[in-house]
């Protein structure tokens, strides 16, 4: 049960990944692209650690948790970009 579960989650983040591309590149304005982008990378995250469910190796765990951080900071800097102009006052 839980080999079909993963699969299924799998293909789920797999098609949010796809929908999240698709906005990041046909949005409206810059502001749905930073949200995309942000959506993006959670859903990066949650595929790796599905993955690192499934094939039982704590590294992918580590690596989910980089992916993480450098999405938030690049987030941030991208928002504070659009906000004032700049990144660094």
């Amino acid at each position: 049960m839980i080999d079909w579960a993963l699969q299924f989650a799998l293909a789920a983040t797999g098609l949010a990944i796809a929908l999240c591309g698709w906005r990041l590149l046909r949005g409206p304005s810059p502001i749905d692209r930073v949200l995309a982008l942000d959506t993006l990378y959670i859903n990066v995250v949650a595929l790796v650690i599905l993955l690192g469910i499934q094939r039982r190796t704590p590294m992918l765990f580590e690596a989910a948790l980089i992916v993480a951080m450098l999405g938030f900071a690049a987030t941030v800097a991208l928002a504070r970009y659009l906000s004032r102009g700049q990144v660094i006052e």
